[in-house]
């Protein structure tokens, strides 16, 4: 072992151990990784450049920033208007089917998103029954096609960099649907230990609801019990800041002085009952029109804004939006609301500008609000009648992906579809990112021969087992993996060893990488593993059992599945 190999081998273990060890983000971790590599001369700055345009990367890009054109039409409405009704079974195995054919082809964030409002708002059934099945339909749809989920297309990219043949479109179908099928009847199957959370408001989580007593207010003066803010229907003042002083509970008797912040906790619908009050305004007031209907969002895993406060954030200035109130799974919150460090899942009420656009980054917006002027009818037929040519079109080998979707994306803003401020807004930076940082820690070691000592060790190790074993193996590593960091991290570290292992056997490669691309995607365990999973933990009142105890039978069988169906489809 050289030098070089040292050095890449410590890269590789500080990206390993950053990503599961410590709260850095994958993107900061992969674009270090890369500078890293450029620095010690492991890799021209023009190779790297080179891998940024690696053509799976830019069609993942473009198939994104296309699927937000999709997005704002009325077809998910529509398809989410037809699945919530009839008896429970019913409605879980059309939810189910719906999720798998939407996701297969559609961002499956941007469906869940989409779908849980209707989830939450449906009279017959309780979200807490309906929401973790549609993460799961919504995983696993992922799967079935080569667009369905990011970790497809980075595998897809990965071996277009190796010279190998890339992926075609429905490459994944015979496997995925085999395991979508039978993870669907073991969801209908065990749908009874589901949890019965009721989601009465009085039940949920409360609202963390700030507001100050301004100077000349008569409330100040005067004790909480004379101000009647003892008596608010479906609101609780739980604490008074006073300067560096928290005072909790609050006492009838507290007497209130200019400059108090006052925090509430309840139901944020009544948020309206605190105007009553001279001299009493919200956080957000000042800020952003209170009168606008308010908008509710779930922060994204993804969010530049984690761990930091709503102030250090400047979150008005940079969202234009104001937060009204705030809440967090199985947490109190306590303190100013301008200084609480912002956390993955944290839901938020927002007074938005007219500037606010919901990117996925960022923000999932629940339910059903109209952020944008609706699309024409026109608009509306020319996003999804583009979008299904452009995959048709690539499917049937005409054209390229890349240059299908890059038309399509040009149409979408020409015709305003989408706007520029929203591709901006929507373009997926940090996506381009990680995988490019991937792409060039893959290529370094595979450049410098590393690649090669790893897979001759390991075929040495797995060869009296047999090149079974080394395939099961690296399926088990990239679900481990997945299950640790994120389903793109995984699929980035798995795949080069797969490929090194399929050459030292001297098999084909297709069946490990097929291991890499649904083991990373088998994200059923962890609310914490996929942004879908973490986006329905709030709403479905869930815990970390509720995933156990649905999502551990579901992995099992979900492996079982695809273990037994690659080797028949993609064979050695």
């Amino acid at each position: 072992m050289t030098a070089v190999h040292g050095q890449l081998l410590a890269l590789a273990a500080s990206l390993f151990l950053g990503l599961v060890f410590t709260r850095l983000r994958p993107v900061l971790l992969f674009s270090g990784g890369a500078i890293a590599l450029v620095m010690l001369g492991q890799l021209p700055m023009d190779r790297l450049l080179n891998l940024a345009a690696n053509p799976a990367v830019i069609s993942l890009l473009l198939l994104l920033l296309a699927s937000a054109g999709v997005e704002k039409t009325r077809l998910l409405g529509w398809l989410s208007g037809r699945l919530f009704r009839g008896s429970y079974r019913s409605t879980l195995m059309r939810m189910g089917g719906g999720t798998l054919a939407a996701s297969a082809f559609l961002n499956n964030t941007a469906v869940v998103a989409a779908l849980m409002g209707r989830v939450r708002s449906n009279a017959d059934h309780l979200p807490s029954r309906l929401l973790l099945p549609l993460s799961y339909a919504a995983i696993l749809g992922g799967t079935l096609t080569l667009v369905g989920t990011s970790t497809n297309l980075i595998v897809n990219s990965f071996l277009l960099e190796a010279g190998k043949p890339g992926l075609a479109m429905f490459d994944f179908l015979p496997v995925g649907l085999g395991a979508a099928v039978a993870g669907l009847g073991l969801i209908l199957l065990l749908s009874p230990l589901l949890p019965h959370n009721r989601h009465d408001r009085e039940e949920e989580d409360p609202y963390f609801i700030e507001a100050k007593l301004q100077p000349g207010s008569p409330l100040a003066g005067r004790t909480v019990q004379e101000n009647g803010l003892r008596a608010l229907e479906r609101l609780y003042l739980a604490e008074v800041v006073r300067r560096h002083q928290v005072i909790s509970p609050v006492s009838p008797d507290t007497r209130l002085e200019e400059g108090d912040k006052l925090v509430f906790c309840g139901d944020v619908s009544r948020v309206t009952l605190l105007s009553q009050f001279r001299g009493l305004t919200l956080f957000a007031e000042g800020q952003a029109p209170l009168e606008r209907q308010l908008t509710e969002v779930i922060v994204s895993p993804t969010s530049t804004i984690l761990g930091q406060t709503l102030k250090s954030a400047e979150f008005r200035s940079r969202f234009d939006a104001a937060v009204v109130a705030m809440r967090r799974r199985g947490a109190r919150l306590s303190g100013k609301l301008g200084q609480i460090s912002i956390e993955a899942g944290d839901v938020l009420v927002l007074a938005t500008g007219p500037g606010f656009v919901p990117s996925p980054r960022h923000f999932f917006v629940v339910g059903d609000t109209q952020l944008q002027a609706p699309l024409k009818p026109l608009q509306e037929w020319l996003a999804i009648g583009g979008f299904v040519t452009a995959l048709a079109l690539s499917a049937l080998g005409w054209v390229e992906l890349v240059a299908a979707l890059a038309l399509l994306l040009l149409v979408m803003v020409s015709t305003g579809i989408l706007s520029a401020q929203e591709v901006r807004a929507r373009f997926p930076f940090e996506i381009w990112l990680i995988i490019t940082g991937a792409l060039a820690v893959a290529d370094s070691v595979a450049q410098s021969g590393l690649a090669l000592l790893a897979s001759e060790q390991l075929h040495r190790l797995f060869n009296g087992q047999g090149v079974l074993v080394a395939f099961v193996g690296v399926y088990l590593v990239a679900l481990l993996l997945t299950e640790l960091m994120t389903n793109n991290a995984a699929a980035a570290l798995s795949l080069p060893l797969a490929l090194g292992l399929a050459d030292a056997f001297g098999t084909s490669a297709m069946p490990f990488v097929m291991a890499v691309a649904y083991g990373a995607s088998a994200s059923f365990i962890s609310p914490f593993s996929y942004q879908t999973n973490l986006m329905v933990m709030s709403l479905g009142q869930y815990r970390l059992r509720d995933y156990l105890r649905l999502g551990l039978p579901l992995s099992l069988l979900y492996s079982a599945v695809v273990l037994t169906l690659i080797p028949r489809f993609f064979p050695f």
